[in-house]
């Protein structure tokens, strides 16, 4: 078997190889009449970020891609995130130097791309001199500032939490603090974009559809995909990993080897991170980074208007399902315990008005510490028969540049080497500016977004500008997909949900895979959070009606 495995530097990259049949001994090379056809390039299996960020790439560089995920795009991990952009500044403690850099290096390219779901944000640093000494911060802080070139986000700076409106919330023996930049996404929308380009770039992106089986052989891979209407067979030439922490076992069930040779090669070990939403704790929008005694590290980030989103644990999973996780007891406090050592007014359970927890998929390093495990990502390719290439770990951050070494990898071992694209270039409703006009200087991309706000109320006077704003926010420059030819809130159709209409819900069903409530409320938008739990069923109900309607049988 020849096998390689890298992440994502260039210095080690495999040199690009000739085409996959011309590596075959002659006497087991096929004729070209006995290969089978095949369906497609490239089956992907997994639509969370790291699946749909591939599948994006690799149909912007003309291969055909087919995306298959078990339940609703972002599901499960990618949409239980702590929703930042960001390069991670605790894991320089840890020594993890070119994991920070590769994330802060794409952190403003990220920015750029789609200025409606990630902006800048400022973190906020109280110092606690029983913790790490400030000028350990100071040093952490240089590096952060400098390990990448910075365009659009400021650097680090001290501050008088006496004086500064973030102080004002804390316990006053907080007198000095840091602060610096990281960034915000919407993390389940940013998956979904990665979907809406791929397949606008001719993938195929099939939700609801297991494979239940994937057979490899010589030159290609015979799956089974079981979709809502019955199972599929489906040819293609290499098949891609991208199941998060369902990836390991994937290769241990599903997947089959043409002999006896093992598919999976590692072991992951799956980490636990929950997150508590509590109303709001501040009415300012910087966010927070705390130090805990136990050396961990939690977040205090303005969410959704109302609330403030504190997190995230790291704790072993218990049990073999990823799918079953939920955030425990212990976790609960733990956070609110941690929060509580900061703010004036303590945070507790009775406080938690939504919870969520995913799971991390982290390559098993053997260190002892969840906290210590590497979140840099490693690509496993494996050219013993028809291509293999299996995705461990990874970030948010990274996706793209995670994306950009695979499809680069899958290219190599299909022998059609196909150059790089993602690098400037704007995710679905990213590009404002046929809403903007000319530029005439350098702005930073939260306020081209702004601008692009005023435009859409100036467009559309009759929306009340709450709606406006979210619809700006979740839509970007595919508002007017979503609108229509719409000219008032008649023609919206019917409030469903406290502004949530049909026409916004039929758009999500017709273009964003949207197929029940969750989807809707909690994926595609978070205005679960905002309805009462007969607002929600409202929501549920019409989904399933909308789906009846779409199972029934056509007339003859």
């Amino acid at each position: 078997m020849k096998e390689q495995q890298w992440t994502g530097t260039k210095a080690n990259r495999p040199v690009p190889g000739p085409p996959f049949l011309n590596e075959l001994p002659v006497n087991a090379a096929p004729s070209l009449a006995a290969v089978p056809a095949t369906d497609c390039d490239v089956l992907v299996v997994g639509g969370g970020i790291n699946g749909c960020g591939i599948a994006r790439d690799l149909a912007g560089r003309g291969f055909r891609v087919v995306l298959c995920e078990k339940d609703d795009l972002a599901s499960h991990t990618s949409s239980s995130s702590t929703k930042l952009i960001h390069g991670g500044l605790r894991y320089l403690e840890y020594y993890e130097f070119s994991l920070v850099r590769k994330a802060l290096q794409d952190r403003e390219v990220l920015l750029k791309s789609a200025p409606h779901i990630m902006w800048p944000l400022r973190f906020v640093m109280p110092h606690d001199p029983g913790m790490r000494p400030a000028w350990m911060i100071r040093i952490g802080l240089f590096m952060y500032d400098h390990l990448a070139r910075r365009e659009v986000l400021p650097g680090s700076r001290g501050i008088d939490l006496r004086r500064h409106a973030a102080g004002a919330p804390l316990k006053p023996r907080f007198e000095r603090g840091f602060v610096y930049s990281d960034g915000w996404v919407d993390d389940a929308r940013l998956v979904v974009l990665n979907a809406l380009d791929a397949r606008a770039r001719g993938a195929e992106v099939l939700t609801r559809t297991r494979c239940t089986a994937a057979q490899r052989d010589a030159v290609g891979w015979t799956a089974t995909l079981q979709t809502p209407a019955g199972a599929r067979t489906l040819r293609a030439r290499a098949l891609v990993n991208a199941a998060g922490p369902w990836a390991e076992s994937f290769l241990r069930g599903a997947a089959r080897a043409a002999g006896d040779e093992p598919l999976a090669t590692r072991h992951l070990r799956l980490v636990k991170g929950s997150h508590i939403v509590v109303p709001r704790v501040f009415e300012h929008d910087y966010a927070y980074i705390f130090q805990n005694p136990d050396k961990r590290i939690i977040f205090a980030i303005p969410y959704q208007e109302k609330f403030t989103l504190i997190g995230t644990t790291d704790v072993e999973l218990d049990g073999d399902d990823p799918g079953a996780a939920r955030i425990d007891r212990e976790e609960i406090a733990y956070l609110c315990t941690q929060a509580s050592r900061y703010f004036e007014t303590p945070v507790t359970p009775a406080d938690v008005v939504w919870s969520y927890s995913g799971v991390r998929p982290l390559l098993d390093d053997a260190s002892g510490d969840p906290s210590a495990v590497t979140r840099d990502y490693l690509l496993e390719s494996n050219t013993g028969a028809a291509p293999l290439l299996s995705v461990w770990g990874g970030k948010i951050t990274t996706f793209r540049k995670l994306a950009q070494d695979a499809a680069d990898e899958v290219g190599r071992m299909l022998g059609e080497a196909r150059p790089a694209w993602t690098d400037g270039a704007f995710l679905p409703g990213g590009d404002l500016s046929g809403w903007l006009g000319a530029r005439t200087g350098p702005a930073r991309p939260d306020d081209d977004f702004e601008r692009f706000v005023e435009a859409v109320q100036s467009r559309y006077a009759w929306l009340p500008a709450p709606l406006a704003r979210r619809l700006a926010r979740a839509y970007g420059a595919r508002i007017a997909l979503v609108l229509g030819d719409a000219a008032s809130m008649a023609d919206l159709g019917a409030q469903v949900a406290p502004g949530l209409h049909e026409r916004e819900l039929r758009y999500l069903c017709d273009e964003e895979w949207a197929l029940d409530g969750d989807d809707v409320l909690w994926r595609r938008s978070k205005l679960g959070l905002h309805c009462t739990p007969a607002e929600r069923e409202r929501v549920a109900a019409w989904m399933r009606a909308r789906q009846a309607r779409e199972a029934e049988p056509l007339c003859n």
